[in-house]
């Protein structure tokens, strides 16, 4: 299993933002019930992850958008964007049958290699505060919660989520200056 090849292929072509949105569709439906209701899932999925929306946020709002292929299979998506010298991941999902492969990790150390060849300093992410789960790996991946943050996000929804940011120290270089012969 450990042996798997994750490839993180970026998002460009329609056909990759229609199978992005799909992603989007089966994944928050199994994910979020119980988070949050169905109606809210359908407005969420319709505003941010709708061919259209996502079509937007790569052309006009600087994100950039990457599925997760496992031996060639769509396994997830990722969706970034880096602002005020951080790398904000905006989405971060994978299918409940890739999940526990160790996945997780690889796309965590994709985007560490990613902002240090960028020069950001951090990654940070909103997740809905009962999302359990989702926190607890982050914890694990060495995230730590900043604050938590309420977001209307219309329709008479809200995001009640917390913040949580990792530091990425940027020079393996400066290390190698400290160490004395």
């Amino acid at each position: 299993m450990g042996n798997m090849t994750l490839t993180f292929h970026p998002v460009a072509a329609p056909e990759e933002i229609e199978t992005t949105a799909k992603l989007a569709a089966e994944i928050w439906k199994e994910h979020y019930l119980g988070i949050i209701t169905a109606e809210q899932i359908d407005y969420m999925l319709d505003k941010f992850q709708s061919v259209l929306a996502i079509a937007d946020q790569i052309t006009r709002q600087g994100y950039e958008y990457y599925l997760m292929r496992a031996d060639g299979v769509n396994a997830g998506y990722l969706a970034i964007r880096p602002e005020n010298g951080k790398l904000f991941l905006s989405k971060f999902y994978l299918l409940r049958e890739h999940r526990g492969r160790g996945h997780a990790s690889r796309a965590i150390r994709f985007l560490e290699e990613l902002c240090r060849a960028r020069r950001l300093g951090a990654i940070w992410l909103t997740v809905n505060r009962h999302n359990t789960s989702s926190i607890a790996v982050y914890a694990h991946k060495g995230f730590q919660t900043v604050r938590t943050q309420v977001a209307d996000i219309g329709g008479g929804y809200v995001m009640d989520d917390y913040v949580m940011e990792k530091t990425i120290p940027l020079a393996e270089e400066n290390k190698m200056a400290t160490r004395q012969p």
